[in-house]
C-alpha cells in the first residue's frame, strides 16, 4: 500500500480526521470530544496538521500539534499503523524542534496511550518519550472514567439566586472565555476557539451549559458532547470559578449536563480526569463514573536542543 504525506487545508479534512477516529473508538482517547479539540487555535497553522492518504485518497492517519494542551494528538488505521506510526512520530518530532522557538513552541509535549496498546509504546520508547506514571512526586498519569445512562442522574440544585442555564450563543462568548481563562488559569482558551465550537455540526447549543451567578456573572460551565451514531456521550471541559467553588456549582453543572445527555439517548457517557486530581476524580466517582482504563502519558523534552 502506498500512502503519502497531504497539507492540512479545510475543514473537510476535519471532519474525515473525526470520521476515521469514529471507525475506531477503542483505540483513541478523544473520539466523541474532537469537535471541541480539532476548532483549537493550534490548527490555524496547517503546518501543525498531518495528514496520511492511501492510493484510494483515503485518510488513514492524522496527527495535530495541540499547542494549547500540549500533546500531540493522532489518529492511524490499524491496518497501516505497523508500517506507518513511527513516521507519525518522527514528523511530530521535527515539527515540535521546528516550533521550540516561537509562540506555538514548548520545552516538552506528551502524548497519551493505553497500556495494551503495546508497538505504539514499543515506538515511543524508541522515539525518546518516557512514560511519567513513575516519576516519584511528579509522577503522572490519567484515567477514562465511564457511566451508564441506565444509572438516574443524581440531582444538586443551585443555591438560591444562582441559575442554570445554556450559553446565550456567541454574544456571551466572551464571558465564557474569560472564566474559562480564570478557572484554569492559562489564556489558552480564546473567543476564535470557542466560537468555532458554537458553529461546529456537531454542537448542541442544550449541551453547553453555565452557571449564572445571583449578580449576573457566568462562574461555572459544564460542556457536553453526543455523538448520534453511537449514542455515546463525553464531558469536556467542566470547570468552576475559584471564588465560587464553596457552593459546589462545578457538581451542578456536570448534574445538568449529564442529565441533558441523557435526556438525548445518550447510552454511555465518558470522560477524561488526571487520576492524581483527587477532587475531580471523586466527583466523577460521587456520578457513577467508573474506570473504563488506565491512560499512561509519555513525555519528550526539547529543551536541550535550544542554542
Amino acid at each position: 500500500m502506498t500512502i503519502t504525506q497531504h497539507p492540512f487545508s479545510s475543514e473537510k479534512d476535519k471532519h474525515q480526521m473525526s470520521v476515521l477516529a469514529r471507525q475506531f473508538p477503542a483505540n483513541n482517547l478523544h473520539v466523541i470530544d474532537l469537535p471541541y479539540r480539532l476548532s483549537s487555535w493550534a490548527l490555524d497553522n496547517p503546518d501543525d496538521v498531518g495528514l496520511w492518504f492511501d492510493e484510494k485518497q483515503q485518510l488513514v492517519a492524522w496527527a495535530v500539534l495541540q499547542t494549547p494542551f500540549w500533546t500531540i494528538d493522532y489518529v492511524c488505521h490499524p491496518a497501516v499503523e505497523l508500517n506507518l506510526h513511527q513516521e507519525i512520530l518522527h514528523w511530530a518530532d521535527q515539527r515540535a524542534k521546528e516550533l521550540l522557538n516561537t509562540a506555538s513552541g514548548h520545552p516538552a509535549w506528551f502524548i497519551m496511550v493505553f497500556p495494551g496498546q503495546v508497538n505504539r509504546i514499543h515506538d515511543l520508547d524508541k522515539a525518546g518519550f518516557k512514560c511519567q506514571s513513575d516519576m516519584g512526586d511528579d509522577s503522572w498519569s490519567k484515567v477514562l472514567m465511564r457511566r451508564s445512562s441506565q444509572t438516574p442522574v443524581k440531582v444538586y440544585e443551585p443555591r438560591s439566586g444562582f441559575i442554570v442555564r445554556s450559553l446565550a450563543g456567541e454574544k456571551e462568548v466572551k464571558d465564557y472565555v474569560e472564566l474559562h481563562q480564570s478557572v484554569f488559569e492559562s489564556k489558552n482558551m480564546t473567543v476564535d476557539w470557542r466560537v468555532r465550537t458554537l458553529q461546529h455540526p456537531s454542537y448542541k447549543p442544550d449541551l453547553d451549559i453555565v452557571v449564572e451567578s445571583p449578580d449576573g456573572r457566568l462562574v461555572a460551565f459544564c460542556i457536553c458532547w453526543l455523538d448520534e451514531n453511537s449514542l455515546d456521550g463525553h464531558v469536556e471541559p467542566l470547570g468552576c470559578h475559584k471564588d465560587f467553588r464553596q457552593y459546589a456549582l462545578g457538581r451542578v453543572a456536570l448534574s445538568e449536563g449529564l442529565r441533558r445527555l441523557q435526556s438525548l439517548g445518550a447510552q454511555n457517557i465518558f470522560v477524561e480526569t488526571d487520576n492524581y486530581r483527587n477532587t475531580a476524580f471523586r466527583l466523577y466517582e460521587s456520578f457513577d463514573f467508573e474506570v473504563l482504563q488506565d491512560v499512561l502519558v509519555y513525555r519528550k523534552d526539547y529543551e536541550e536542543i535550544q542554542n
